[in-house]
């Protein structure tokens, strides 16, 4: 007798490991990689608006019957932990896909990992040009706009300017200088008057300011472009305000407007700056108003550009597996080229020529209210309206 309730009690046991093991192959998994150890400004909103999207997918129904999962990784600002990250998450978690990334080499090396690899990596944040054009590979896909389209989206204002002296601030990484490269021949392309009298190259995130707002003033710019965020742009604000560097001189900036890097600037803001970035007490439109109930209902604060982006990139991950119902690379791939969707900003497509998104930003100037940094005069600009020809693109983009 008590074999027989030996046996039976572990073919009870086999039965419901079995049953359990159904139930997680049913899961479909999403690695996501992201610096939030280095950067939480950005990264803890990010992670927020992944959270809210994957609430939504899974009470919706999930992805074609079947509930999603993502497992999150911190890269600490590192290329190397960022690939040991990607392959833990490929070879031990078994997920369908990678995404993320914030800084633009990290989400080189990732992309060169899902090539290598054969995976497929939907980048986030990453702004470099190289990720879909002299870099690009078939498994990657981008969901922000890049360099150049924001760059061509300030070039669109800043040509107006009067100013033919320009100096330029821009850490010293593959992000500052993709913007500033390609902001420079957007601008001589439509200015040839346009002196370029300074670059300034500070380290990412060891700004000294000082020095740089000495260099700059003696340059005697009429304008100056700034690609510095976060902490580096809080210093050299400060600095800037503090000698005098802005007065009487246009700044475009990129990344400026987004509440995550304004936030911090408080009363100090200075004010008619040319700036990217995120006015959500501004924007008036059915999508973005579902967006911004749903965030404030679930956090209990606003949301920032962050925000934005990582549920926007979750929301697009499921669209691509829902569309392939599969999880097979080639399938992904296939069916993410051309694929449009919803988007707290509008409709969205992944453009088939290059894997870039259509996702646009808003451009308008900074300026002060109630002792706090706002944007105001500003405007949503499409992505699909400022990507060169696919003439061009395919110059610029290997073949696969």
């Amino acid at each position: 007798m008590r074999a027989r309730n030996y046996f039976v009690g572990a073919a009870f046991a086999l039965l419901a490991g079995g049953m359990a093991h159904s139930a997680l192959a049913q899961d479909i998994k999403i690695g996501e990689i992201n610096s939030y150890s280095l950067l939480p400004a950005f990264t803890e909103p990010y992670r927020k608006g992944w959270q809210l999207a994957v609430e939504e997918i899974n009470a919706a129904g999930g992805i074609n019957g079947k509930k999603l999962v993502v497992i999150s990784k911190d890269d600490g600002g590192k290329p190397a932990d960022a690939q040991t990250a990607a392959n833990e998450l490929v070879s031990s978690e078994g997920v369908a896909m990678l995404a993320g990334t914030f800084l633009s080499n990290i989400g080189l090396a990732v992309s060169d990992f899902a090539n290598q690899k054969k995976v497929f990596f939907l980048a986030a944040e990453p702004l470099t040009d190289a990720i879909t054009w002299s870099k690009g590979n078939k498994y990657t896909f981008r969901l922000r706009p890049s360099n150049y389209m924001q760059a061509a989206m300030l070039v669109e204002a800043a040509s107006k300017l009067p100013a033919k002296r320009w100096a330029t601030i821009a850490p010293n990484y593959e992000y500052g200088q993709s913007a500033v490269a390609v902001f420079k021949k957007l601008m001589s392309e439509k200015r040839p008057d346009i002196q370029w009298v300074d670059e300034q190259w500070p380290p990412q995130g060891k700004i000294d300011a000082g020095p740089v707002v000495q260099a700059v003033a003696a340059a005697n710019p009429e304008a100056i472009l700034n690609v510095t965020f976060g902490a580096d742009l809080v210093k050299l604000v400060r600095e800037g305000n503090t000698r005098g560097l802005f007065k009487g001189r246009e700044v475009v900036s990129f990344l400026t407007g987004e509440p995550e890097y304004l936030d911090p600037l408080k009363d100090e803001t200075p004010e008619g700056w040319i700036v990217t970035g995120y006015p959500w007490y501004s924007i008036k439109t059915p999508e973005h108003d579902a967006f911004l109930k749903a965030y404030q209902a679930k956090y209990n604060d606003y949301p920032r550009l962050g925000s934005i982006v990582g549920y926007q990139t979750i929301k697009s991950a499921a669209a691509i597996l829902a569309k392939a119902g599969s999880t097979d690379p080639e399938k992904l791939i296939a069916a993410a080229e051309g694929l449009s969707m919803p988007s707290p900003f509008g409709e969205i497509t992944f453009r088939k020529i290059d894997h870039q998104s259509t996702l646009g930003a808003y451009v308008g100037k900074t300026a002060l209210k109630d002792g706090k940094g706002v944007m105001v005069d500003s405007s949503y600009k499409k992505g699909a309206d400022y990507l060169p020809s696919d003439a061009e693109v395919a110059k610029l983009r290997p073949k696969d």
